[in-house]
């Protein structure tokens, strides 16, 4: 008998990701020697954990990949990337789009695909403030300054009197030609490659389990998704777990390759692309 190996996977509690991991991490599904224990965790915290190298397998924003190649590998299978998903700019009036950097501007995270993505657009945008991404509505209802919101904000700010200035994500998508990297999961790479392998294809296995029941929703999803609305939780599902997210394949890699390499020119910080996918 093989040994039994526990490893902590860290993700969001968003309705994305724990549709994706339900059957993994729930015992839906013959895991053989590996064992799934689950740590959810907004984006952010996970984004710094992974700076730490804290969780042997975690979800991350692409934004902060970059930083971490050397500690992680990137699986296949669990990423959050598409077309008409990225961030969008929001504001409580109608403001141009050439007064957007004379503004205060509230961000999901420092490394977050999202603030680079925003950064991308507005490099001349100085007066930032980053704080958790369900802070960023009210901050802009508040009146103090402009938003880059993600997640299920997307489907509730109109309601709330919000207008958008600009998608991100489809500023990206014209001006770099290739679909938008949202979030993917990493792996140790100290782990060996036959762990590496095993943990991507029982992800994948993760995912075609879920969308075999769907358009059900589990009660894990519902429970974490708190206040949410199933339509919301639907929509989220929808819009962020598509065929990238089982397998990224050669167009997902290269759109991955293509934001790192953005974060370079953006930032100033070389960035290594060799040994970076499982």
């Amino acid at each position: 008998m093989r040994e039994k190996i526990i490893l902590k996977i860290g993700f969001s509690p968003c309705p994305n990701d724990t549709f994706i991991f339900d059957a993994l991490v729930n015992k839906k599904m013959d895991t053989g020697n590996l064992h799934f224990e689950p740590v959810l965790e907004d984006v952010q915290t996970l984004n710094n954990w992974a700076l730490l190298g804290k969780l042997p397998v975690t979800k991350l924003s692409y934004g902060v990949l970059p930083l971490v190649a050397s500690k992680y590998k990137l699986l296949n299978s669990g990423s959050a990337l598409g077309s008409g998903v990225g961030p969008l700019l929001i504001a409580l009036n109608n403001i141009s789009v050439n007064d957007v950097a004379n503004h205060r501007i509230a961000i999901p995270g420092k490394n977050t695909t999202a603030h680079l993505l925003f950064s991308l657009a507005f490099p001349e945008a100085k007066h930032k403030e980053f704080m958790r991404y369900d802070e960023i509505e009210n901050f802009v209802l508040q009146g103090n300054g402009l938003g880059v919101i993600i997640h299920e904000n997307r489907f509730t700010y109109v309601a709330k009197g919000l207008t958008k200035i600009i998608d991100l994500g489809d500023y990206w998508e014209k001006t770099i030609g290739t679909a938008i990297p949202l979030g993917g999961i990493v792996i140790d790479k100290k782990l060996p490659a036959e762990i590496q392998k095993q943990t991507e294809a029982l992800i994948q296995k993760s995912i075609a389990l879920s969308f075999a029941a769907y358009p059900q929703l589990s009660g894990y999803v519902t429970i974490n998704a708190q206040e949410m609305s199933e339509a919301v939780m639907r929509k989220h599902i929808e819009l962020y777990v598509n065929h990238f997210t089982s397998y990224l394949g050669e167009e997902g890699k290269k759109a991955v390759v293509k934001l790192m390499q953005v974060f370079a020119e953006t930032t100033g910080t070389a960035v290594n692309t060799g040994d970076l996918f499982v």
